[in-house]
């Protein structure tokens, strides 16, 4: 089990502007939500083992896509994992998430985009790498253009965090987040079943580890899921005094100024034919 040394200190999130206010079980506006407090994303979302990224990427990949790639958590990890000869291009919709990543890893070039329309040329990257991000694509539509702009025998990994719900405290820290959501993907889900036939058969790999976060941190951490970030603003300071009360009370957290959240990282491949 390896863990990751605690962030700094993060602030409270940002109340959501009454005008802007979304519907939580609309997939666009739930995508859209990501566009607030990317740099609180930044600081409080978790990374992602080396392990996973080295099982997902090839040896010695030229050129990597890290396709929505969100602040860089994982076009961070891939960009160690290549090495200094690689380079890496980072894709996503939003400015916001664009300019943190690109304040973060200055040698990593950005390009506004989707994975349903990729903005780079045919057959012109060794590996796409997605993070957290599947769910939001329309699977067939992205299958396509993955396996448009990867060259024959490139690779494509799809990772994906999920919090070790067998803690008890953890199963209830989830409940709090994702009571009554109906988008919330199912833990442990192949999000590359019906990939295609552009692609190999697909293999899979787990990783356990731990993160490491300062206690005030977990409802910051609360605040950046799409699904609280829809909320009418009642409702999200509700769920975030939920889990201020977890934090207090609860016998695996009350005092700790350092909080152990550990993840199952669930990492998928498969190679363009």
């Amino acid at each position: 089990m390896t863990s990751t040394p605690p962030p700094p200190a993060v602030p409270d999130p940002m109340p959501v502007d009454p005008a802007q206010v979304a519907d939580p079980q609309a997939h666009a506006d739930r995508a859209a939500s990501f566009e607030r407090d990317a740099d609180v994303y930044a600081q409080v979302r978790p990374s992602y083992p080396r392990e996973a990224v080295e099982w997902m990427l090839p040896a010695g990949p030229r050129r990597v896509l890290d396709l929505a790639a969100g602040t860089g958590k994982l076009t961070e990890v891939a960009a160690e994992v290549a090495g200094p000869g690689a380079e890496l291009v980072a894709v996503d919709l939003s400015p916001a998430m664009l300019q943190e990543l690109s304040a973060r890893l200055p040698g990593v070039t950005t390009h506004r985009g989707t994975a349903e329309d990729v903005p780079l040329a045919d057959a012109s990257v060794d590996a796409v790498l997605v993070g957290q991000a599947w769910h939001w694509f329309d699977a067939t539509a992205a299958a396509a253009e993955i396996a448009r702009v990867l060259r024959p025998g490139g690779t494509l990994g799809v990772a994906w965090n999920d919090r070790d719900a067998d803690v008890e405290w953890v199963a209830r820290f989830g409940e709090i987040l994702h009571r009554g959501d109906r988008l919330e993907p199912a833990a442990g889900n192949d999000p590359l079943a019906g990939l295609g036939a552009a692609f190999t058969a697909v293999e899979a790999h787990t990783v356990r580890w731990t993160d490491r976060i300062p206690a005030g941190a977990l409802r910051v951490l609360a605040g950046t899921r799409s699904y609280l970030l829809t909320l009418p603003d009642d409702e999200r300071a509700a769920r975030l005094a939920e889990v201020d009360t977890l934090v207090a009370t609860h016998p695996a957290l009350a005092g700790r100024t350092e909080i152990e959240l550990p993840y199952v990282t669930h990492a998928y491949r498969a190679t363009r034919r």
